[in-house]
């Protein structure tokens, strides 16, 4: 094999999913970009093919007890892939990881703040540990580390305005007169006629808080020993810091309405032991550290100039300085990271590998763009070039033209999607793209278009000094019957003011976001949007039988793998392997099933379809209906078989628009729509959002796409950046007014 070749990944005969026996060339430590229409078979390339063979070489190199407890990866439909490196995949699934996983603890930034600590903080508390959440020593006892626990209600158990005489205490247990209410009145001396409210403050304490003490009271004419403990001290520890699962269910009917969940009354939620929040350099504890934005935070670090912190300062700001070179300097390190949007997500993860040490990795990006403001692509460019002067070979699947023009190498595949794609139709440079003719190329040479004639509003929908998260007393006007795009940097509060704040106002309004739909294997595309309801009785009335056998859930299944139309095998110790079913051949029904037919297809037949071949075949009214609103929305690609767990955010974001779009007198409310779209797609995107609007119904749209902002009858613009520095109101008005606005970011990348 030649010297040159090793420079290249090379891979000869790919025929994943979509793709026509693809050969392919891509330059080794260089930046390549993949685009193409959705359903193109970029992601065929890229993650079926070059990624997974990767990961599954590298897991081979695992015991096979380690093996066990990996993902399984088949090896890939091709000839040959030659020269891979490990791969480290950098996709957009959502951070999880709970209340103890944080900002700090997931990009390993937390481990150097509490050394810092342990360094130089004053008064000294010990090791690093101590300042750790997750560690016992360090913990906040009354929470243990979560920072919130349960609490009593107040305003629920007691009615300070009342005397105990007239029910002030209103828990359970306390009626005036009871056997609870007495003893603790013969236990102490309270007024029974005083307002609470007018209670001495010890007195108060004592009613309420008291800890369990022994005390004489008369009963029945004997003096007996009770113990007596402050009514609320006594429900916390009687049901409270009791587990509830361990009463019975009419006990916890009873007490669930006062139990409400708070910050934690000892560390106010910081989650550390005193010790450790007693702990501080230059007036600050860790508990500053962590809440202050990453922004504000580098300062306060470089103004440490202890000898012994000067290591680890460094460090420090390095690290951060990665943050807010990636767009994020709005961030806390406290923040939960199941909080952040899956563009969130995937910079955070770009910002650990940036810190790390491999080199020669290849580096592979699923639209790193996405939730990015056209104002920090070049950032994200920045980031990009940075791993390839590391020596590494990156990889991204991309749509955004600003992305795509840092390309030193670009793939276009295509031409369409689905059937229609699966072929190289461009490799090259950028320049060269330009002029290829092809979509992509073509596309990108489109001057953009600001809307002139701008639909009136039918009405408004008030918020009203909105404060949530950085929100500052945001008072705004969201006009109906027209389509409204919310736009601003990261962080700069658009999804607070509408997901939040707006929703919890109009909670009947239409949510298409980019969550997952569905996540059994046993849900497709036919049966989440009823089309399959629809088939299963066209074949029974042409077969004249039950149509519970056209279902691979109910009747029809395959006996052998229960209308899996996979079997697991497991081999003692070995992995459980996952093979075709032998008896129906991957295809989910008895055989018997097969036999019956609908215009000479069977149902198997049907469910490879995809939606583009659906719309031939059928001619039933209700099932075109819903299959047009598939290919409308840029699904055609799709077969009406395909597990639902498959799809990308984008996808699960359009097959819920799909199955939305009958609905009129709505609001609709999309999160960045444009997700996974290739540019020619958004202009069909655009015809759906239009003909929604002029339907009658509200359209609100969260987006950074220009070509969307561009067509958008109303812009309001949040900014005038992220965090602190954000959560206001910049300008409202037409996509010709907000390119002449001074004070608005988004203004300038429209002009």
């Amino acid at each position: 094999m030649s010297e040159s070749n090793q420079e290249y990944i090379v891979i000869s005969g790919a025929r994943e999913n979509n793709l026509k026996n693809v050969s392919l060339r891509i330059p080794k430590r260089k930046i390549s970009i993949f685009t193409g229409v959705s359903g193109s078979g970029k992601s065929s390339i890229v993650f079926d093919t070059i990624a997974a063979e990767s990961t599954r070489l590298l897991n081979e190199n695992f015991t096979m007890f380690v093996r066990t407890f990996l993902p399984k990866y088949p090896q890939p439909d091709t000839d040959a892939i030659e020269n891979l490196s490990m791969a480290v995949i950098v996709d957009q699934k959502r951070l999880g990881g709970g209340s103890h996983s944080t900002m700090g603890t997931i990009t390993d930034i937390a481990p150097i703040v509490r050394l810092l600590f342990s360094r130089v903080g004053q008064p000294h508390v010990g090791t690093a540990n101590m300042f750790s959440f997750n560690d016992p020593q360090g913990m906040c006892l009354e929470c243990n580390g979560i920072g919130r626990n349960l609490g009593v209600d107040m305003d629920k158990a007691v009615d300070m305005s009342k005397s105990l005489n007239e029910g002030a205490l209103m828990l359970p247990d306390y009626s005036v007169g009871g056997f609870e209410f007495n003893m603790l009145m013969e236990s102490g001396s309270y007024d029974l006629d005083m307002k609470l409210s007018d209670y001495p403050a010890d007195v108060l304490e004592q009613l309420l808080y008291g800890k369990a003490r022994k005390v004489e009271v008369l009963f029945g004419g004997k003096t007996i020993n009770v113990t007596v403990e402050g009514v609320i001290e006594k429900f916390t520890n009687k049901y409270i810091k009791r587990d509830v699962k361990t009463m019975s269910e009419r006990t916890q009917r009873a007490v669930t309405p006062y139990i409400t969940e708070g910050p934690c009354t000892s560390c106010h939620g910081a989650r550390l032991s005193q010790a450790a929040l007693n702990c501080r350099i230059n007036g600050y504890n860790i508990a500053d550290f962590s809440a202050m934005e990453v922004g504000q935070l580098i300062r306060v670090a470089r103004e440490i100039n202890d000898p012994i912190a000067a290591p680890i300062i460094k460090s420090l700001t390095e690290r951060l300085q990665h943050l807010v070179d990636n767009g994020l300097e709005y961030l806390t390190l406290d923040r939960e990271t199941d909080t952040l949007s899956g563009g969130e997500s995937q910079r955070v993860k770009m910002v650990k590998h940036l810190s790390g040490s491999l080199v020669d990795v290849t580096y592979i990006f699923d639209e790193p763009s996405v939730g990015l403001h056209p104002r920090d692509v070049h950032r994200l460019n920045e980031l990009l070039q940075k791993l390839r002067d590391k020596g590494n070979t990156v990889i991204v699947v991309e749509h955004d033209p600003d992305v795509i023009k840092a390309a030193d190498h670009i793939v276009d595949v295509g031409p369409h999607a689905g059937s229609r794609g699966g072929t190289i139709v461009y490799e090259g440079s950028y320049q060269g793209l330009l002029e290829s003719g092809t979509l992509t190329g073509s596309f990108m040479k489109r001057p953009l278009q600001l809307k002139q004639d701008c639909r009136p509003p039918s009405g408004k929908l008030a918020v009203q000094h909105a404060t949530l998260h950085n929100l500052r007393e945001v008072s705004v006007d969201i006009p109906t019957g027209i389509l409204t795009v919310v736009t601003g940097v990261a962080g700069s509060g658009k999804s607070t003011l509408i997901n939040d704040i707006f929703l919890q106002q109009h909670p009947d309004a239409i949510v298409i976001d980019q969550s997952a739909v569905g996540v059994s294997t046993r849900s497709n595309p036919a049966t989440y949007t009823g089309i399959m309801d629809d088939v299963r009785k066209a074949f029974a009335s042409a077969n004249k039988v039950n149509q519970g056998l056209f279902s691979f859930n109910s009747k029809g299944a395959c006996e052998n793998c229960q209308g899996l139309g996979v079997v697991y095998t497991d081999i003692a110790f070995l992995d459980s392997v996952k093979l075709p079913c032998e008896v129906c051949g991957g295809k989910r029904f008895k055989e018997e099933v097969l036999a019956y037919k609908l215009n000479g297809k069977s149902i198997a037949d049907v469910l490879e379809m995809t939606v583009e071949q659906a719309l031939e075949f059928f001619t039933l009214k209700e099932v075109g209906r819903k299959l047009q609103a598939m290919n409308d929305v840029g699904l055609n690609y799709i077969t009406l078989g395909q597990p639902l767990s498959t799809l990308s955010g984008g996808e699960c974001q359009r097959i819920k628009l799909a199955s939305e779009l009958h609905k009129n007198g709505s609001i609709y409310v999309m999160d960045e729509p444009t997700t996974g779209l290739h540019m020619s797609d958004i202009g069909q995107l655009l015809g759906i959002m239009n003909r929604l609007v002029d339907a009658g119904n509200t359209v609100i749209v969260i987006e950074h796409n220009l070509d969307v902002i561009s067509q958008a009858d109303w812009i309001i613009d949040m900014g005038p950046d992220g965090g602190s520095r954000g959560g206001q109101v910049v300008f409202e008005g037409t996509p010709t007014q907000i390119a002449q606005a001074e004070q608005s970011i988004t203004g300038k990348y429209l002009k």
